[in-house]
């Protein structure tokens, strides 16, 4: 009887111990595969991670790369590194800088691309950044309607002779871009100004003024509504029943603009392509959108137009932008901190 239950207990000793060396093998051939499993997912983890950290910065520089209007800058470093050397210019211009800095409280910029929609971009960067509204007689007209108005109400057949900037010459095609323009304008300004968190208009502005195609519409846009509100000005005018702002006076008093079309064929068709907007442009930008334009023009410091507003009349609601030109051709966004 005793060697029976000897024998019975050196069996299950044996059977078990068989039993924990193949518990022992899957165990270790688990633990291995899980060790395995751990290390490579940790690497496709790290390897993901990099990928997308190397397409987010790829974004970036692409985003940063097509933005027309570029992060700010601190204001006296960018003197200092555009305007280097002792030249009586330079001296001049590092001055002009300080003197923002030291006494207009302008403490950095943002650089504007310097291409001849460089004023009208400027201007609208700022009103879309800023969330300003539509200029109180755009939420009383459809400016959807407005090529319309102007080639079927008024009989102005020359639109056809619009140019987009260096698109010099479209034709009958002109109309349906013009209107093409206008929802562009319409669209992205109210979807914009509607926008409350500023962070999140920021955003919506950097990705619009990144898109050459979405915002020369933009700027064609802003072009039509000039001559459009010229044209109402001229029939005013000549019509004698309403008076005008002073500055159609001084715009159709020009050589190369006494009517709508002349206006249209020697300034507003070259704008984009060869020529910015002038002075006397500058007012009836400021005027239509009701927007006070405030200018700091560097080559003019030392003198009284050194800062000067566009257009010098208006209304005390109208929201204010800031610009800062070099030379009254390229301009650039200027940010102040107090």
């Amino acid at each position: 009887g005793g060697h029976e239950v000897w024998s019975w207990k050196t069996a299950s000793k044996e059977s078990l111990c068989l039993l924990w060396q193949k518990v022992k093998v899957q165990l270790m051939l688990s633990m291995s595969f899980l060790t395995a499993l751990f290390w490579y997912c940790r690497r496709l983890y790290s390897f993901l991670a990099q990928l997308l950290k190397r397409w987010s910065n790829y974004l970036q520089r692409q985003l940063i790369r097509n933005l027309s209007v570029l992060p700010e800058v601190d204001l006296l470093a960018y003197s200092a590194r555009e305007w280097k050397g002792e030249t009586k210019q330079a001296k001049e211009m590092r001055e002009a800088y300080e003197e923002l800095f030291r006494s207009c409280h302008i403490k950095y910029l943002r650089q504007v691309r310097r291409d001849n929609y460089s004023v009208v971009r400027a201007v609208l960067f700022q009103i879309f950044n800023q969330g300003i509204p539509f200029p109180s007689w755009m939420k009383e007209r459809d400016i959807l309607k407005l090529p319309e108005k102007l080639l079927y109400s008024q009989g102005c057949n020359w639109i056809q002779q619009y140019s987009f900037g260096p698109e010099r010459y479209t034709g009958p095609n002109a109309f349906g871009k013009l209107r093409k323009c206008m929802e562009a304008l319409k669209t992205n300004w109210a979807e914009i100004s509607s926008t409350r968190d500023h962070e999140e208009r920021r955003s919506m502005c950097n990705a619009l003024f990144s898109d050459e195609s979405k915002e020369y519409k933009l700027y064609e846009a802003i072009k039509f509504i000039m001559l459009y509100e010229v044209v109402e000005a001229y029939e005013l005018i000549k019509s004698r029943d309403e008076p005008v702002h002073n500055l159609f006076s001084l715009l159709f008093a020009r050589d190369s603009s006494s009517d709508p079309l002349s206006f249209m064929m020697n300034h507003l068709n070259s704008i984009g392509d060869s020529i910015c907007l002038d002075q006397v442009d500058l007012f009836l930008l400021g005027y239509l959108l009701e927007v006070k334009i405030r200018v700091y023009r560097l080559h003019r410091f030392n003198t009284e137009e050194f800062q000067v507003s566009y257009p010098d009349e208006y209304r005390r609601e109208w929201n204010e932008i800031s610009l800062l030109t070099e030379d009254d051709r390229y301009y650039h966004i200027p940010l102040f901190r107090t």
